[in-house]
C-alpha cells in the first residue's frame, strides 16, 4: 500500500522542532509552542486537509497542552491561575474577533451578488458597452471586478466563480479554442486579464481579498497599529487605481491578441441580458444595501463599526429576502473561512503571547543594522513578497510570516511601523500574480486551456516584477506622506 507522506509531514514538522533544543534566550514553552505552530504552517501549504481542519487542530493540541506551550512557569505558578479555563479561552478568542466575523460578512454580500443576479447583470451590461474591441473588452473584465471587488472577499468566489464562467463563453465566438494554438486569438488575453485584474483590485480594498482583513487583525495584535476600510483604500488607492487604468494595455502589449475586436461579444451580451429581463426586486435591493455598507465604511468609520455595519446590512438583505435563512446556512465557503480565520487569528496571536515574536525581532535585528530605515523596509517588503513563491495560499503566507516581518521591523531603528505595516499589507493582493497557485482563482484560469504553463510563469514573471516596482515606486513616497 502506497504510502502518502503528506499526511505525516506536519507532525513531523511539529515533532522534530519540539526534540530540538529551546534556542538561546526562548523559553521552552515557546518553543513547544512554535514547533506546533510550525506543524499547522505546513499542513496550510501541503493542503492535505481543509485549511479549517488544520487550523482547528492546531488549536485542540495548544488547549491539551497548554501547560506546557502555552503558559510559562510563572503564569503557572500564580495563585488562583487556572490554565485549562484559560486555554479555552484563548482558543476561542478568534471567534470573538470582529474582523473574522467582517469577513463571515462580506462573504455573504457576495452570495447576495449571486442569488440576486447582480453581479452577472453588471459583467454583462459592461461587456454589452464596451466588447467590440479586445483591448475595452479587457477593460469590462477589469470594470466588472472593480465593482464587486469591495464586497466579495473571495477572490475564488468572485474571478473564478462570477468573472471566469462569464468570459469563458467569448473566445469560441471568435474561433479562440482552449488547448488549441487558436487560444491566442483572444482568450489568452482576456484570461490574463481576469487573474491580473483581480490581483489589483484585491490590494485596492481591505475587504477585497479574505486575507486582508486578517492581516490588518494581526497587524494590531503584533504592533498595535490599527488599520481601517479607508485608511487601507487611501493607502492604495495611487498604486492600484493607476495600474486599473493601465493594466489591459499593457497586457494588450505584453501578450497581444490575435484578434482586434468584432460585434460578436456585445450582441451575445445583449442577448444574456435580455433572457435576464429587467431588473428585479431583490437586485434592486441589494444595489441600495451595497451602497448604504460603502458610505458607512467610507464616511461612518467615526460612527459605527465596519463589521456592525456589515452584519447590518445582512440581516436586512435576510429581511428583505434578497437571500434566505437557508442560503446562509448552505454557504460551506463562508462558515468554512469562518473556523480557518477564527483559528488562525488565535494561533497567530499565540506567537506574541509566548514571547516568540518579540526574541526573533530581538534575534534577527542586528542584520539590518546600518540600514535606513527606508531601505530595510524596502528589502523586507521585496523579500515577504517572494517568499510567496513558496506558497499556495495567501492566507497560510500571511500567518506564517507577516508577524515575523513585523517583528523585524520593529526591531530596525527609527522603523515607521504604521508605514511599514501597510506596506506589507499591501502586498497580499499582487502576489497572486506570480505563480499558477498563488491565489484562489489561479487554478481556475491556469486549467483553462488558454494560458499554457510555460506563459503563465512567464507572464507572472513578468507581471510579478511590473507590480512590485510600480508599487514600491509609488507605495514609498505616497505612505511616507500619509504617515
Amino acid at each position: 500500500m502506497k504510502c502518502n507522506w503528506k499526511r505525516f509531514l506536519p507532525t513531523s514538522v511539529a515533532i522534530v522542532l519540539a526534540l530540538l533544543p529551546a534556542p538561546e534566550g526562548l523559553p521552552s514553552h515557546a518553543w513547544f509552542y512554535f514547533a506546533i505552530f510550525a506543524g499547522v504552517i505546513a499542513g496550510l501549504i501541503i493542503e492535505n486537509l481543509p485549511g479549517a481542519g488544520v487550523g482547528l487542530i492546531g488549536v485542540t493540541l495548544v488547549m491539551i497542552f497548554s501547560q506546557f506551550v502555552l503558559f510559562s512557569p510563572e503564569q503557572l505558578a500564580k495563585e488562583g491561575f487556572k490554565p485549562a479555563a484559560e486555554a479555552i479561552k484563548w482558543g476561542l478568542s478568534g471567534f470573538s474577533n470582529t474582523t473574522v466575523w467582517l469577513i463571515f460578512a462580506a462573504f455573504m454580500f457576495a452570495l447576495g451578488y449571486e442569488k440576486s443576479g447582480l453581479g452577472k447583470r453588471i459583467a454583462l451590461q459592461l461587456v454589452k458597452l464596451m466588447g467590440k474591441k479586445t483591448l475595452t473588452l479587457g477593460y469590462a473584465v477589469t470594470i466588472a471586478d472593480l465593482i464587486i471587488a469591495p464586497f466579495t472577499p473571495s477572490t475564488t468566489a468572485r474571478s473564478g466563480g462570477a468573472i471566469s464562467p462569464d468570459i469563458r463563453t467569448l473566445p469560441e465566438l471568435y474561433d479562440s479554442k482552449p488547448n488549441d494554438p487558436s487560444a491566442r486569438r483572444m482568450g489568452s488575453y482576456l484570461m490574463w486579464m481576469a487573474i491580473s485584474a483581480t490581483c489589483i483590485t484585491s490590494t485596492l480594498f481591505l475587504t477585497g481579498l479574505a486575507p486582508n482583513p486578517l492581516a490588518a487583525e494581526l497587524v494590531r495584535k503584533t504592533t498595535n497599529v490599527q488599520i481601517s476600510w479607508m485608511q487601507w483604500f487611501s493607502a492604495m488607492a495611487p498604486f492600484g487605481i493607476l495600474m486599473l487604468i493601465v493594466l489591459p494595455l499593457i497586457g494588450y502589449v505584453l501578450y497581444p491578441p490575435e484578434v482586434k475586436g468584432g460585434p460578436e461579444v456585445p450582441a451575445w451580451a445583449a442577448k444574456e441580458l435580455e433572457k435576464q429581463g429587467p431588473m428585479s426586486k431583490q437586485e434592486k435591493l441589494l444595489g441600495v444595501l451595497v451602497l448604504i455598507a460603502l458610505a458607512l465604511w467610507i464616511f461612518g468609520g467615526k460612527f459605527i463599526d465596519a463589521t456592525t455595519v456589515a452584519v447590518v446590512v445582512v440581516a436586512l438583505m435576510v429581511l428583505l429576502r434578497v437571500v434566505t435563512w437557508d442560503d446562509i446556512l448552505a454557504n460551506k465557503q463562508a462558515w468554512n473561512t469562518l473556523i480557518w480565520f477564527g483559528t488562525l487569528v488565535t494561533l497567530a496571536s499565540g506567537l506574541s503571547q509566548v514571547g516568540f515574536v518579540k526574541w526573533f525581532a530581538e534575534a534577527i535585528g542586528h542584520h539590518f543594522e546600518g540600514l535606513s530605515p527606508t531601505m530595510a523596509m524596502i528589502l523586507l517588503t521585496l523579500l515577504f513578497y517572494l517568499i510567496h513563491y513558496m506558497f499556495a495560499s495567501v492566507t497560510a503566507h500571511v500567518t506564517a510570516v507577516l508577524p515575523v516581518m513585523l517583528a523585524v521591523g520593529s526591531a530596525v531603528p527609527g522603523m515607521d511601523m504604521p508605514q511599514f505595516a501597510m506596506m506589507l499589507c499591501g502586498t497580499l493582493g499582487i502576489m497572486g500574480i506570480l505563480t499558477p497557485y498563488a491565489t484562489g482563482p489561479s487554478p481556475v484560469y491556469y486549467g483553462s486551456g488558454y494560458l499554457p504553463s510555460k506563459d503563465y510563469w512567464r507572464m507572472g514573471a513578468i507581471f510579478g516584477v511590473i507590480y512590485i516596482a510600480a508599487y514600491l515606486l509609488i507605495g514609498v513616497p505616497w505612505f511616507a506622506m500619509l504617515y
